[in-house]
């Protein structure tokens, strides 16, 4: 039998009780529900498509993902999502997002899959889509262009205790990445691409004037990439959230004009960098550099300790 709703918006009382503050059991909050834990679960579950459990779990980890990038500490925000440990917030983090809540940066995308269309909204509501859809768990896409960002200003990092000679010699003379982007022999011109590149499509995607390059030293490129790294994984997965892969760029930086598909250029863009990243940690190791592999896999183990 249903209960009435007449003068009242009931699922808004019950979604109420499970987003309470306090942490709560399945019987707490029916009990805020003024209900038993059998009626809340089963009504609740039937409007929303998940269990009250499922539901608060979620919201407070997209909560939590917006806190993160708005400056509060991983551990405040486990905390404040009802973790009762750092590392098990930032296992169902990583799980849940596809990268550790530390490489969640103020653009990143804070909405995980929801069978109702019902999320977190800034500061402390709701919202609710029009027409939600059911994605996967994990966001591969979203993983891939973060650690590319991480990993990116990890080889940074590595090329600044080079001399200015080694991190300038040529290992390859002639070599081509791809052929319009010229010749990139050195440790120095492979990093200024990896960074320019995100630069230069996001532009593009932005509709921006056509960027000028900055410094190519150590110290400039980590200055660059710290700008172009939360803008670009903001884009990327502003275009995710649209569902814009399909969407075709017009890219008036071209000559002539070119038109891609949005869906592509991520693809190019994470295809070449992925290449452009091993081609520096051959360079680092010709120089006589200890340098890890590079493996997503080892960098979301070091991140939040695998998924299991």
């Amino acid at each position: 039998m249903t209960e009435p709703t007449t003068g009242r918006d009931r699922l808004r009382e019950l979604l109420d009780a499970v987003l309470e503050k306090d942490d709560s059991t399945l019987g707490d909050m029916a009990a805020r529900a003024f209900s038993s834990p059998f009626h809340f679960s089963r009504r609740l579950s039937r409007d929303t498509g998940e269990s009250p459990v499922a539901l608060r779990r979620r919201v407070l980890l997209e909560r939590a993902a917006w806190q993160i990038g708005q400056g509060t500490s991983v551990t405040d925000a486990a905390f404040a999502a009802g973790y009762r440990s750092v590392e098990g917030f930032t296992r169902a983090f990583g799980r849940a997002f596809g990268h550790p809540p530390g490489a969640t940066t103020p653009g990143s995308g804070t909405w995980l899959p929801a069978p109702n269309g019902i999320h977190f909204h800034p500061p402390i509501h709701l919202w609710i889509e029009s027409r939600p859809e059911e994605r996967s768990g994990m966001d591969l896409v979203s993983l891939q262009v973060h650690h590319d960002i991480a990993d990116t200003g990890h080889l940074i990092g590595v090329a600044a205790g080079l001399s200015e000679e080694a991190y300038r010699r040529a290992h390859a003379p002639g070599r081509t990445v791809l052929e319009w982007d010229g010749p990139e022999e050195s440790i120095a011109a492979v990093l200024e691409h990896l960074v320019w590149s995100k630069e230069m499509w996001s532009a593009s995607i932005d509709g921006a004037d056509f960027p000028e390059r900055g410094a190519d030293d150590p110290a400039g490129l980590a200055a660059r990439h710290r700008e172009i790294g939360p803008h670009w994984i903001a884009t990327v997965e502003g275009i995710g959230r649209r569902g814009a892969w399909g969407d075709r760029l017009v890219d008036a930086l071209c000559d002539p004009p070119e038109s891609f598909l949005l869906g592509g250029v991520i693809a190019h863009v994470l295809t070449y960098a992925s290449h452009r990243r091993q081609l520096v940690r051959q360079m680092l190791r010709a120089e006589g550099v200890e340098v890890d592999h590079g493996d997503p896999l080892l960098w979301l183990q070091d991140h939040y300790g695998g998924t299991s």
